[in-house]
C-alpha cells in the first residue's frame, strides 16, 4: 500500500505530445509560469522549478532553433547523444548521463538540441525560472557517474556554485543497494531503473513527492531529485 503522504505520478498514464522531431511526456507545467495553461495532467512545480518533460528525439530529429528569455532551461540525457546549437557553445554534446544548463537572463538565447543518430535517444528537460531578472546568459556542462550525487543547479552561493538558487536540481547515479535520503519538500523523478521509497516500489517514467523520505536502488538507478534550500 502507498503511504498516504506518498503520491506516485506516472509517465506512460499521460498524454504524449511533443512538437518537431521529438515526442514527450509533460508531468510538471507548473502554475507560477504556465498559469492557466498548465496542463491538468501535470503536477505543480516546486520553488522555481516550473516544467518537467521526459523526451525522446525521432532519429536525427531536432527541436528547430527557437528562444527563451527569464528562464533557466536544463537538459539531463538519459540515453543517446545531443548536438547542441545555438548562442551559447555553438557545436557542443551531450552524451549519455550528461547535463548543460542553459541560463536565459535577460540577454536570451537561441537554441536548437538536434538527435545525430539514426535511432531515438531520449532526454530530460527541466525549467527554473530565475530568482533575480535582467541577467546576462550563462552555459554550464557537467556530467554525473555512478555511485555520486551531483548538483546541477542551485545551493548557496557559499558553496561557489555555478548557478546558486534556492531551488536545487541534483542527479543521483545510485548502484543497486544505494540509498538516498528525500527531504520534504521535494520532488524525484526516477529516469531508469527501479527503486524503493521506503516500502513503495517505484520504477522508470515514476515522479514522487511526499514527506522526508529514503529511496533505495533495487536495480541501477538514475535518478533526477528536486529540492528547496528553505
Amino acid at each position: 500500500m502507498t503511504p498516504q503522504n506518498l503520491e506516485i505520478l506516472h509517465r506512460d498514464q499521460l498524454t504524449l505530445g511533443g512538437f518537431s522531431g521529438l515526442k514527450e511526456h509533460r508531468l510538471v507545467t507548473g502554475k507560477k509560469l504556465w498559469g492557466d495553461r498548465a496542463n491538468p495532467e501535470a503536477w505543480d512545480g516546486l520553488g522555481n522549478f516550473v516544467y518537467l518533460a521526459d523526451a525522446q528525439f525521432d532519429p536525427n530529429g531536432e527541436t528547430g532553433m527557437h528562444s527563451h528569455k527569464e528562464i533557466d532551461v536544463i537538459s539531463v540525457m538519459v540515453k543517446g547523444r545531443i548536438a547542441h546549437k545555438g548562442s551559447l557553445k555553438h557545436g557542443g554534446s551531450l552524451d549519455t548521463f550528461d547535463a548543460q544548463v542553459q541560463s536565459a537572463g535577460g540577454e536570451g538565447f537561441s537554441h536548437n538540441e538536434v538527435n545525430p543518430d539514426n535511432t531515438k535517444n531520449r532526454m530530460l528537460q527541466l525549467w527554473v525560472m530565475p530568482e533575480v531578472s535582467g541577467q546576462p546568459a550563462r552555459y554550464e556542462k557537467s556530467s554525473a557517474t555512478w555511485g555520486n550525487t551531483t548538483r546541477i543547479y542551485g545551493g548557496s552561493t557559499k558553496d561557489g556554485l555555478p548557478f546558486p538558487a534556492q531551488t536545487t536540481i541534483d542527479v543521483a547515479m545510485l548502484k543497486a543497494g544505494e540509498s538516498i535520503g528525500l527531504s520534504d519538500p521535494y520532488l524525484a523523478y526516477v529516469a531508469t531503473g527501479d527503486g524503493k521509497v521506503n516500502d513503495t516500489t517505484v520504477t522508470d517514467g515514476d515522479l514522487i513527492r511526499g514527506a522526508d523520505a529514503s529511496f533505495t536502488a533495487t536495480t541501477n538507478v538514475q535518478l533526477v531529485v528536486v529540492g528547496t534550500l528553505v
